[in-house]
């Protein structure tokens, strides 16, 4: 794997198009005026539909990813520009019923991205980012400082759990889904919830879309997407007024309801989308698939701002072909953003605090809250709360 300057995403060749509200969801579709035809997605469905799946991935030697996994996509390329074809999609007809609820099926996985023939790629949407997200700075202190514990030195930040909701659980999401209008040419989606960006999804190809829009509700959301859904009041519409004067003629009309459009997409794209798209962010490769290539992003994860992790597919001019993001909600940001922190100082405390402009004792008690109090030493955790608690009764 090999890590790329920070880039932000190109959404080159993709066109924002009025959304669709349905109670505290919008949806906002993406069209692309050529589509990509030597790339093709499918989905692959585990276990029949009638249970949760927990799927199980070795991704290193005494390491493994352990999730709620659904599904895979199954990527299809030609390597001289013809089309392809999404191939060998399997469907599951399964009802409700099944296994009593307190029933988990294990699926194993030998790797999130596997090659399965010359041209085919299998890989686990989204687990892709969330692994890359989990394992930042996964083998913890780089030098043994004398407050880190005995466990931070073997263990590192294992075991490490991060929390999720799936789409069924996000209030309003099945049903959105269900009555949006898909467009012609449309090969992907931005939701928002209570209007906050949630997640971006992208395909090459708009027949790939149609077949993948309903797993949008089998994918992962972030607990702030989740408190949105579920507290937003509807979401107003925005509905485009064309003046009277001036429009003598359909053509006049035509003219005049293109340029509502191009209005929506540019406030859209520069105020709503403004947090996903106009970021930097830390790229490291995946796999090469001809001339495409699977990759994982990481954000500068800055408190108090939107923060999105992902994975894409791109093309050799770094356009993107696939997408698809999670929101980190803001305590998932401060995890992400003291391992920088400490990790950009040799995982030296008091450098690290005088870094932030913070007293050592208040970073080793932040470090607590975020749930890494477990790799510093027990006398050391008691000393820094004894002294907040000094501070506090002379303040």
């Amino acid at each position: 794997m090999t890590v790329r300057s920070p880039a932000a995403l190109d959404l080159t060749g993709l066109r924002t198009l009025p959304s669709q509200v349905w109670g505290g969801i919008r949806l906002v579709p993406l069209v692309r005026e050529e589509p990509l035809t030597d790339l093709r997605l499918h989905p692959r469905f585990f276990g029949d539909g009638a249970g949760p799946v927990l799927g199980h991935v070795a991704v290193a030697p005494r390491t493994a990813y352990t999730a709620y996994i659904p599904h895979a996509f199954v990527a299809t390329w030609t390597r001289d520009g013809s089309p392809a074809a999404a191939y060998g999609t399997q469907l599951s007809t399964a009802g409700p019923a099944g296994p009593p609820e307190h029933t988990v099926r294990l699926h194993l996985h030998r790797r999130l991205a596997r090659r399965e023939d010359r041209d085919r790629l299998r890989f686990l949407p989204l687990h892709l980012a969330l692994e890359g997200y989990l394992a930042l700075h996964f083998g913890g202190p780089s030098v043994m400082w004398e407050e880190w514990s005995r466990r931070a030195a073997a263990k590192g930040l294992s075991p490490r759990t991060e929390e999720a909701y799936t789409g069924a659980e996000v209030a309003g999401l099945a049903d959105a889904l269900r009555v949006f209008e898909i467009h012609p040419g449309q090969c992907g989606v931005l939701l928002h919830t209570g209007d906050t960006l949630a997640a971006a999804f992208v395909v090459p190809h708009p027949e790939d879309y149609r077949l993948l829009h309903p797993t949008l509700v089998q994918d992962l959301f972030g607990e702030l997407v989740h408190h949105h859904a579920l507290f937003a009041g509807p979401l107003p519409d925005f509905r485009a007024r064309i003046p009277g004067p001036g429009i003598g003629s359909l053509a006049d009309l035509r003219a005049a309801a293109q340029e509502e459009e191009r209005r929506w997409a540019r406030f859209h794209d520069a105020t709503m989308a403004a947090g996903l798209l106009g970021p930097a962010y830390t790229w490291q490769r995946v796999y090469r698939m001809g001339r495409f290539t699977l990759s994982r992003f990481l954000p500068a994860f800055v408190p108090k701002e939107e923060n999105h992790i992902g994975e894409t597919i791109t093309d050799e001019r770094g356009r993107t072909a696939y997408l698809k993001t999670f929101r980190l909600s803001e305590t998932q940001v401060r995890r992400g953003h003291l391992l920088d922190r400490l990790a950009a100082q040799d995982w030296h405390l008091g450098a690290t605090a005088a870094a932030m402009g913070l007293r050592e004792g208040e970073l080793g008690l932040r470090l607590e809250h975020a749930g890494f109090g477990a790799l510093l030493r027990q006398d050391v955790l008691d000393r820094y709360r004894k002294e907040n608690r000094r501070r506090a009764e002379r303040s």
